[in-house]
């Protein structure tokens, strides 16, 4: 049996959980990016009272990792790295656009043609930091922050339909001109994440504590077009 506390405060909407064997307990939102700071502490005391799970009893904690925002990340960082050190718990990290693709997969059920999946997140003007994966989470384009334009993803989506979700979508629904281009306005899902960090639970896919720091993406990787 696992308990796992979810942080999520990468994008505009954080979240915090707790999951059961990867089934959610109870979930507490925020939709102010501004406040992530101060809605994380009292949003994991308010899961205590509410589900009676007391932090001694969770078995490790699971943050996204990025990217994201800046500040989100090192928020959701430090708090998670600072509880698994205190509770002698594992850490589990995780990045940001697999867990909005896993959040589409989970959401879209289609008509059973092939369909990829590309999450975006906002980076301001006409940035993303964007990926594309099939329903097996499999990766088709690595993690890249990519200035779009109307010939973004051509080659892409001359072969194939792909759903485009998450904060940066609509920026790119103004201006694609593809009829294999799908949108859907999801974010990540609590239940998406607890499932994910529950299998990487019982797989041991941990992370050091020493080594674990936010996925900023932007600061490693040159700025492309797709």
């Amino acid at each position: 049996m696992s308990i796992i506390l979810n942080i999520d405060t990468a994008t505009e909407k954080a979240h915090v959980s707790f999951a059961k064997d990867g089934l959610i307990l109870h979930a507490v939102y925020s939709g102010s990016q501004k406040e992530h700071a101060s809605f994380l502490q009292s949003a994991i005391k308010e899961l205590t009272i509410i589900t009676g799970v007391k932090l001694a009893d969770i078995s490790a904690v699971a943050v996204i990792a990025g990217p994201g925002s800046y500040t989100g990340l090192r928020v959701g960082m430090a708090s998670a790295k600072g509880l698994c050190y205190a509770l002698k718990i594992p850490l589990i990290t995780m990045n940001t656009l697999e867990v909005l693709a896993l959040s589409a997969i989970h959401f879209f059920s289609g008509n059973g043609e092939p369909v990829l999946f590309c999450p975006m997140i906002d980076a301001r003007r006409m940035e993303v930091f964007t990926a594309i994966y099939n329903k097996d989470l499999t990766i088709c384009m690595t993690s890249s922050a990519v200035v779009l334009d109307e010939s973004s993803f051509a080659n892409q989506l001359l072969q194939n339909k792909i759903l485009f979700s998450g904060s940066g979508f609509e920026k790119w629904k103004r201006i694609c001109k593809s009829v294999n281009a799908l949108f859907e306005d999801i974010s990540i899902l609590p239940e998406a994440m607890s499932k994910y960090s529950n299998g990487l639970y019982f797989d041991r896919n941990f992370t050091e504590l020493a080594y674990s720091e936010p996925f900023y993406l932007k600061e490693f990787q040159t700025v492309i077009k797709s």
